[in-house]
């Protein structure tokens, strides 16, 4: 059963009680929960981690592309939190580890503050999910199974 990778950046483990109107009361493991059940339903087990640390997603990026050579690992749901509209780094991560990577957001961000208009991840990224609350992760789940076919 191949992995997807839900990656989350700084923040997130914050979901439930910081800003409700704009991110659900939801928490992370409720979103952790919904992934599960999602990926099972697609035949696919998910790795389901959070990080306020710009390295240590770089990190798991990273991985997540060895994997993806080894065919372990199909993708990347990726929330990359604040650091999307500021870390050149993990666009690089991204390209350099070709791992296939769908950017998730909770709320809509084009429709927010204007210097959230701006992703550094975007160009990089196979799709992107925004403002679908806590249910874009099952969509982008869903987006990337079928844009990289079943998995094995």
């Amino acid at each position: 059963m191949r992995k997807i990778l839900v990656l989350n950046g700084p923040n997130l483990n914050l979901l439930g009680q910081r800003e409700p109107g704009v991110y659900g009361a939801a928490t992370l493991a409720d979103v952790e929960q919904l992934c599960r059940d999602t990926a099972a339903k697609l035949g696919c087990e998910i790795d389901f981690r959070q990080s306020n640390h710009e390295g240590v997603l770089i990190d798991a990026l990273q991985e997540a592309g060895r994997g993806v050579k080894t065919g372990d690992v199909l993708g990347v749901v990726f929330n990359p939190g604040a650091y999307t509209h500021t870390s050149v780094a993990l666009h690089d991560a991204i390209k350099g580890a070709e791992v296939p990577v769908i950017e998730t957001h909770i709320s809509n961000v084009h429709a927010r503050e204007t210097f959230r208009h701006h992703s550094y991840i975007s160009p990089a990224a196979a799709g992107i999910v925004v403002g679908f609350g806590v249910d874009g992760y099952a969509i982008a789940i869903e987006g990337l199974v079928r844009k990289l076919g079943r998995p094995a």
